[in-house]
């Protein structure tokens, strides 16, 4: 997830801070979508003219323009590859819909037109859409930076001439425009595109930052150390890149059979057409034989089979706030035997939040004294720990007095004049630095006795005197331990824990949910090389995120799922599917709904085997009529189809959880 620490009116063109701009391919730019929408609609509104008796002349055309409109793209792309002496599915289906026309079966043609059509709409849109929120990410660094020159004088450049060694100067509020170094100055930068940390990271001389992060307070100057071609955010694009065209292992066997399935319908198809007229037979017959072998045997039945159950379960997953974006992903979502999740914004809600409050002994003060304190001098301030603080009080219903002679320092806190005391808050390291007093031990006791439980800790102090310590923590869903466990038992090991976080924040985490394998301190390339460890051991692994630096990760893995409320735009992109309303128990629900589809599958994969081999047989063993023919081979279509749709009901879903 992203946070911003200084907000401003995003300029024409730009997104928010933390997101990648928007680049969406409208679903009509596409000539795909367009040929595939002009069919459906023309075929639909021929079908009901045939259905109510009227005359050819009125639906006729209409089902040629739907041949035409859907057909002439495969048909085109058919037989380019056959120059190239490849032999696909999409070119026997326009075959095997011309062959239905030749033979009086229209609309069984057209409807084979009509699906072929839309599913390669889908895809284009798909892979158009992917490519978008890639280039977007790319907007996240900026297009100009300021770079300094020998004698101190600055010049504006592009980002792109940037060169190694370069000094550039970051101003608050400005992005970071390449990977680098700091040499002078301190701030805090919100780097949740790169490593998905929920807060800003204090930032001084010799520590390393990312292009495309956004330094919130403090100006800093720091040497270039990687080209933009180089740098982290533009290896994140090449590596979905990457991860998006690998073809996985069942699209490879699919493509297999698929020429041998092409090869031997076609080889087939002639032989019932050639061989009785070889011995004698009249070429009406033989050409009525041959085009009903090609009806019965077409795969509409085959294609039913597996769809409808797909669809029904994307459908019901969509109803409880999970979009599946293909039918492949929610194959491929009950194969996953493995499971890796982020932390910040996934396995926790993605906002610090107030959870310790800790008066010093001595100090006079109780609790809703302490918090009064500490949020009337973190009032002023856009820090989300400070929004944290004041949030907490705000909740309590507390009263603020006023803070005066505010004043923030990056990295160590905030100080200010309340009610007449000097208050200072900020991280204990730096304000309790050097000294020894017994107040100032307690305070270190107890901001260390925080840390080690995971939670961020800041000191209170009035009039130079410690007085209390602040715990503040991102807060795990309350879904969070039941889903760990409901995957666990469903993939039959625990799931792995990998975020950009702190060790010691991320292994008290991993212990309140019951995760063992923590993978802490990731950048989007270990996180990348993590699923890949996992693969390379055979696991099909499910990657859950929610950030840029998920992106890889999600798609590289068998299948990804993406937070969607709080998801970036590239990780919704990227992820085969997002969870719409954050509720993070949907994600067992949807792979077990995903196991029983892929059950029905199977099931309509034997029917249809049953019926096309049973009509085969029947055609070429005796005469099959091709009235009788039609009726067995729809009647097996609408049956896969009927049994597919059991998976819309609300019992469906609910057995899944």
């Amino acid at each position: 997830m992203s946070s911003t620490l200084i907000e401003r009116p995003a300029p024409t063109g730009t997104a928010p801070a933390g997101t990648a701009p928007k680049r969406r391919t409208r679903v009509f730019a596409l000539s795909e979508a367009r040929w595939a929408a002009a069919a459906t609609g023309l075929f639909l509104i021929a079908l009901p003219l045939q259905l109510t008796g009227a005359p050819a002349w009125a639906w006729g055309p209409l089902y040629a323009l739907a041949y035409a409109t859907g057909g002439w793209e495969p048909a085109w792309a058919g037989l380019q590859a056959l120059r190239e002496r490849t032999l696909d599915v999409d070119l026997l289906m326009i075959v095997a819909a011309l062959g239905a026309a030749a033979v009086g079966q229209v609309m069984d043609g057209a409807l084979l037109i009509v699906i072929f059509a839309t599913s390669g709409a889908l895809e284009a849109l798909a892979t158009a859409r992917t490519a978008d929120s890639v280039r977007g990410l790319l907007d996240l660094a900026p297009a100009t930076a300021t770079r300094l020159l020998p004698g101190g004088a600055e010049e504006t450049v592009p980002t792109a001439e940037l060169a190694v060694g370069d000094t550039v100067l970051v101003r608050p509020g400005e992005r970071i425009g390449a990977d680098g170094r700091v040499v002078d100055g301190a701030g805090e930068v919100d780097q949740a595109t790169i490593t998905g940390e929920p807060l800003p990271v204090a930032k001084q001389i010799g520590d390393e930052v990312f292009a495309g992060t956004l330094n919130g307070t403090g100006a800093l100057r720091l040497t270039v150390e990687r080209d933009a071609s180089d740098s982290v955010i533009a290896r994140i694009v090449a590596m979905v890149e990457e991860a998006s065209e690998t073809k996985a292992p069942t699209q490879l066997f699919i493509e297999k059979v698929e020429q041998r399935y092409s090869l031997g319908m076609v080889a087939a198809t002639l032989a019932v057409f050639a061989i009785p007229l070889a011995f004698g037979a009249a070429l009406t017959g033989s050409l009525l034989r041959a085009m009903t072998f090609m009806i019965v045997a077409s795969p509409c039945a085959v294609v039913l089979a597996t769809m409808p159950p797909l669809l029904s379960a994307i459908a019901n997953a969509g109803r409880h706030g999970v979009l599946v974006k293909s039918a492949v992903v929610m194959e491929r979502l009950g194969q996953v035997d493995a499971v890796a999740l982020d932390k910040t914004g996934t396995l926790t809600e993605g906002t610090p939040r107030v959870t310790d409050l800790r008066p010093l002994a001595g100090s006079g003060l109780g609790e809703g004294e302490l918090l009064t304190l500490a949020a009337a001098a973190e009032h002023p301030s856009e820090h989300p720990l400070a929004r944290a603080v004041v949030d907490a009080a705000r909740t309590r219903g507390l009263a603020l007095p006023e803070a005066r002679g505010f004043a923030s320092a990056p990295g160590v806190g905030v100080t200010a004049t309340v009610e007449g005391r000097a208050v200072a808050v900020g991280a204990p390291a730096r304000l309790l630095a050097g000294r020894t007093d017994a107040a100032c031990a307690l305070a270190a006791a107890v901001a260390a006795e925080l840390e080690e439980s995971g939670r961020t800790a800041v000191l209170v102090e009035a009039d130079g005197v410690p007085v209390g310590v602040l715990g503040i923590a991102d807060r795990l869903r309350p879904d969070a331990a039941a889903t760990v466990a409901a995957l666990a038992a469903l993939t039959g090991r625990a799931p792995a824990l990998l975020t950009g976080d702190n060790p010691r924040a991320a292994a008290h985490l991993a212990a309140e949910v019951g995760i063992t394998d923590v993978r802490a301190g990731l950048l989007p390339q270990d996180k990348v090389a993590a699923v890949r460890e996992q693969e390379a051991a055979g696991r099909k692994v499910l990657v859950i995120g929610d950030g840029v630096n998920d992106a890889p990760a999600l798609a590289a893995a068998h299948a990804g799922i993406a937070m969607g409320r709080a998801g970036s735009d590239l990780a919704l992109e990227t992820a085969d599917a997002v969870i719409v309303r954050d509720e993070l128990a949907t994600v067992p629900a949807v792979v077990a709904l995903s196991r029983r589809a892929r059950s029905l599958v199977v099931q309509n994969l034997v029917i249809a085997s049953v019926f096309i081999s049973a009509l085969v047989v029947w055609d070429l063993v005796a005469t099959l009529p091709l009235p009788l023919g039609v009726l067995g081979h729809e009647g097996s279509t609408v049956l896969v189809g009927l049994n597919g749709l059991r998976l819309l009901r609300e019992s469906a879903w609910t057995r899944a959880r």
